[in-house]
């Protein structure tokens, strides 16, 4: 074959993939812009279906009923609930989530979630590294030493992980590690951008009361991967030709054990925004987290549904961008 027909086969091949890479990443958008359209409806009807008036939480229960009927006329609140919800839906793709009625009443509810996001971005990624570092090791090491002792103490690490809910955690180490060591503050936060190392400081406890159950699910996931994969023939193979253990640990067992490892990753991102709806709330943390349990407590539906929704789409961006990296890394998903 010559180099003029070589390199026209190599190039056919790579628009091939191309093309097929565009049309994957296209039926995952359409397909999550489906599942967003349907988070809505749910959101919109489930807070719409809740007790509580908007309109008695914003004014007070001695409000009179002229001055409320003239608070819902002036939210769009009299109108059919599908008019309200088409109005809602529109103004949300036009990145308007309305206005705060009660919790900070005529606040625009996209500024509160501009305010409040990034602490929980901050303490969302913190909570993420400390999972994943920690089952990295934690996996790695029950797996190498399977039926060993290390294996033992690493899956009962692992089981104890997971049998401890992040409310309960947070307190345990509020009270040790706060309150009678003294190391981490109790209460606070303290902005990336201000201090990076004090919001280290200040982040460790929450991000950690998130991560640690996290970090027990990562592990045996990945344990009982890194096992399979080792049993596979193609490392045999390698073993065969004489290849260094690490060499065919690094190229051959992790690398096919990451796929399914960061699809469980993908999938545990929701835990982190349910863990931080509770954490927040405990340390402190001004983020979108407690910004919901206060527009709860309010009965402020706006800045309810503004919450949910970005806590939906956050979700289904990371499990798309998580699909991606696995395909990425999987040969055949790839091709």
């Amino acid at each position: 074959m010559s180099d003029v027909a070589l390199q026209s086969g190599l190039h056919r091949e790579r628009m091939a993939r191309l093309r097929a890479l565009f049309v994957y990443i296209a039926k995952r958008v359409l397909g999550s812009a489906g599942v967003l359209l349907v988070g809505t409806l749910v959101v919109f009807f489930t807070m719409k279906a809740a007790p509580g008036d908007p309109a008695l939480s914003a004014l007070g229960e001695q409000a009179s009923p002229d001055a409320i009927a003239a608070f819902r006329a002036a939210h769009g609140l009299d109108a059919p609930v599908h008019v309200q919800y088409l109005a809602w839906l529109t103004q949300m793709l036009q990145g308007n989530f309305g206005q705060s009625l009660a919790l900070a009443s005529g606040v625009p509810v996209a500024t509160l979630l501009l305010t409040k996001l990034p602490a929980t971005v901050f303490i969302g990624l913190y909570a993420l590294t400390i999972a994943i570092v920690i089952s990295l090791v934690l996996g790695t090491i029950a797996a190498l030493q399977r039926g060993r002792a290390a294996d033992t103490v690493a899956t009962s690490i692992a089981v104890f992980g997971i049998s401890m809910p992040d409310f309960w955690l947070s307190y345990v180490l509020i009270f040790g590690l706060a309150l009678n060591l003294g190391l981490f503050p109790t209460f606070g936060y303290v902005s990336p951008a201000d201090d990076f190392l004090r919001a280290l400081h200040f982040g460790f406890l929450p991000a950690f009361a998130i991560a640690a159950p996290m970090a027990a699910v990562f592990a045996r996931t990945l344990r009982a991967v890194l096992i399979d994969v080792m049993n596979k023939p193609y490392v045999t193979t390698a073993k065969s030709f004489g290849l260094r253990g690490q060499f065919i640990f690094v190229h051959f067992v992790l690398r096919n054990a990451l796929v399914p490892y960061l699809t469980v990753i993908g999938l545990q991102i929701r835990y982190i925004l349910g863990g931080v709806v509770v954490v927040e709330r405990i340390f402190g943390i001004p983020g979108i987290g407690s910004l919901m349990v206060d527009g709860a407590f309010a009965r402020d539906f706006p800045v309810l549904q503004a919450c949910t929704v970005t806590f939906l789409f956050i979700v289904l961006v990371v499990n798309m961008i998580t699909d991606l990296i696995c395909a990425a890394l999987d040969p055949r998903r790839s091709s």
